[in-house]
């Protein structure tokens, strides 16, 4: 018996530690090819030398210590000060070994410090940058994720259950509408209800200024909250319970949901035991898959809300070529994924007990 669970404990170990491995490398091929993108393969880093240039040469030529130099000294104080500031970004190096060192200080979350943006607090540090507005977009893209998640998944268990009815038609013939991105809806929804019949903000993420009290300060939040929510809700409902119903009525004709129903079993009872629990593994990936790609979609949607998140940041660090913001924003997604692929593997085994882990192998 004990010499049974330490061969298990051993290939679960050796399962890890080859699943660890394999997303470690993947994550790094991702980060890797981000940064040569987002460098232009270098060309970024030779404009932060013309500009480390041209502000030292600003800065040098502005300053009234230096106005009785002549020209030849004056520019030798200017290339003597460039050289020291490329120096100290490593910029004198090729950028072959710069991506490698680039490489390593994402990889450990050493994001650096951004180019031209800052966060609220006036901090450079691309790491309090996200940390800033990450919280944002996970309000935002959750709140309608989770909501377009639970009502399709119900929705279409109760569809699967009434197969050709008019309610099942009228989704079929909706689903088609999901074509058009959330930010489609939204602008019309800005137009009806910020400016047509004006109940709602047309964008922001709290009242200006921002209310003292707490409770205030919610409320706020909530009813900025509502249009984009709405907007992202009308554009994922209809396809997300049409392809759920079809998943449900493809399992709800295996045997032994056929043996459950010719025992007489209550039809709920049918719908959670017998095709409901069986369908959980598939049904947590596309959960958390759905998570953690939230704010793929968020730049077109944040900026049509005015929504202060991660899309509206990388919005402006594209916008300032800004290369540490969107090589961090990178990063943080990368590692997101991984931990979420990481955990898939061993849900599947604690939902479904057909996974069984063998030799190091799933």
């Amino acid at each position: 018996m004990m010499n049974s669970r330490l061969r298990d404990f051993r290939r679960l170990g050796w399962f890890t530690l080859r699943r660890v491995l394999a997303l470690f490398v993947t994550v790094l091929i991702g980060v890797y090819l981000t940064i040569i993108i987002a460098n232009m393969g270098g060309k970024v880093d030779e404009l932060r030398k013309i500009q480390i240039r041209a502000t030292v040469s600003e800065s040098v030529r502005a300053d009234p210590a230096f106005m009785e130099m002549d020209s030849e000294e004056r520019n030798e104080l200017i290339q003597e000060q460039v050289q020291l500031q490329i120096e100290q970004r490593n910029l004198d190096e090729p950028f072959i070994w710069r991506s490698f060192d680039y490489l390593a200080q994402a990889i450990q979350l050493d994001l650096g410090r951004a180019e031209e943006m800052h966060s609220d607090s006036g901090s450079r540090a691309v790491y309090d940058i996200i940390v800033e507005r990450l919280p944002a977009t996970l309000l935002l893209f959750g709140t309608a994720n989770l909501l377009v998640f639970f009502v399709s998944v119900y929705a279409a268990l109760y569809l699967s259950r009434r197969y050709g009815s008019r309610l099942d038609r009228a989704v079929i013939g909706l689903a088609p509408s999901s074509a058009a991105p959330a930010w489609f809806y939204g602008i019309f929804l800005i137009l009806l209800f910020a400016f047509v019949v004006p109940v709602l903000p047309a964008g922001g993420m709290v009242a200006i200024p921002p209310p003292a009290d707490p409770w205030v300060y919610a409320g706020s939040v909530l009813e900025h909250l509502v249009l984009p929510v709405i907007a992202m809700f009308l554009s994922s409902i209809f396809i997300s319970i049409y392809s759920w119903r079809t998943f449900f009525l493809i399992h709800s004709s295996e045997d032994y949901v056929e043996m459950a129903r010719a025992k007489g079993l209550p039809s709920n009872l049918i719908q959670s035991r017998y095709i409901l629990r069986p369908t959980l593994a598939p049904i947590i990936t596309n959960f958390l898959l759905m998570l953690i790609g939230l704010w793929s979609g968020a730049i077109i949607l944040e900026q049509v809300f005015n929504w202060p998140g991660l899309g509206t940041l990388l919005f402006q660090a594209i916008g300032h070529r800004d290369t540490p913001v969107i090589i961090g924003g990178v990063v943080i997604f990368a590692y997101l994924l991984a931990v979420t692929v990481f955990m898939l593997d061993f849900l599947y085994a604690i939902l479904d007990p057909r996974v069984r882990i063998e030799g190091g192998e799933q």
